[in-house]
């Protein structure tokens, strides 16, 4: 592959899905790059070091290529291994940390502008994920260091007076990791009660540590300001007050960026942020503009995962080869 020479697609993000739109550009004997702004799997990268999978290897596999676990749920570094080696193995054209400044249309095809080159191609894939934009708070404090929209592992936070925000598996998880190992969690969400469907070996878990007092909570509880040391909270039964407090972990979910999908003709659904698309081929509003992956769902991330996402990408070559 020449650099700068006309490609038969850009793919724009290196996850999952991204890549096994690759492998199918591969084996399609199409002309392609995977532009990526951070490392392979990126967003698999930021999750939490202990974390396991709730999927089976299988419904991860991409490629045709088994994915081999020594547990029925492999864990984060089993993954990074696995995508990392079927990369490998298919000797994908990966230009990581490259970021895509902007995408624009010039006649018949694609001219996408980076931090490091410029690529023109005939189709482009946006397979960006979600996770790189965390739902704000959007209270005052919100930027101090002492908070964090993303949760690793909870080492550093010993004896800490750490405020988990959420209420879904992402903050139960942490929270339950936290007070394990020796902080003072106190759990925030704005609903009732917890998620439904939080997974059903944590739910019970979390909601026992909850009513023997393990881990405090405050339901129907509204972050109004986050300070050096406290929080300042309000709900229905004690209205304004605050609480001690060291670490904030925002656990709110994420969200696509529509902008950038807009700023390349993309068309948006107002209320669940969903790219305007056909299921069939992926295909945007926008002729040869594809997506795949989580971005498709927009908002409703918990309607497409690695399991399903990953398929996308067989169809959209499928489309590509037919136009």
């Amino acid at each position: 592959m020449k650099e700068n020479s006309m490609l038969d697609v850009v793919i724009i993000g290196a996850g999952p899905a991204g890549l096994s739109a690759a492998i199918e550009a591969h084996k399609a004997g199409l002309q392609y790059v995977v532009v990526e702004k951070g490392a392979i799997v990126n967003s698999i990268q930021r999750f939490p070091s202990a974390m396991t999978f709730f999927s089976t290897p299988e419904l991860l596999e991409i490629g045709e290529i088994p994915f081999t676990s020594s547990s029925m749920r492999p864990t984060r570094i089993d993954g990074l291994e696995y995508y990392t080696k079927v990369s490998n193995h298919f000797k994908l054209h990966l230009n990581l940390f490259e970021e895509v400044i902007s995408v624009g249309r010039r006649d018949a095809h694609f001219e996408l502008e980076t931090s490091k080159t410029t690529h023109q191609c005939k189709n482009v894939v946006v397979a960006t994920g979600y996770f790189d934009n965390p739902n704000l708070l959007g209270v005052p404090g919100e930027d101090l260091s002492k908070v964090s929209h993303y949760y690793s592992e909870p080492y550093s936070f010993y004896r800490q007076n750490v405020a988990v925000i959420g209420g879904k598996n992402s903050a139960a998880i942490a929270a339950l990791e936290l007070y394990r190992h020796g902080a003072f969690v106190t759990l925030l969400h704005r609903k009732e009660q917890l998620s439904g469907g939080i997974k059903y070996w944590i739910l019970p878990d979390v909601e026992s540590r909850i009513k023997e007092g393990a881990i405090m909570a405050y339901f129907s509880a509204e972050v109004r300001e986050i300070r050096s040391g406290s929080i300042d909270l309000e709900n229905r039964t004690r209205g304004r007050f605050s609480i001690a407090n060291d670490f904030v972990f925002a656990l709110t979910g994420y969200h696509p960026d529509i902008s950038f999908l807009r700023a390349m003709g993309v068309d948006t659904d107002p209320e669940t942020m969903a790219p305007v698309h056909n299921p069939d081929s992926m295909e945007t509003n926008v002729s040869r503009l594809y997506i795949a992956g989580s971005i498709a769902a927009g908002r409703n991330n918990n309607k497409i995962f690695i399991e399903n996402g990953r398929l996308h990408g067989r169809s959209i070559v499928a489309s590509i080869l037919k136009s």
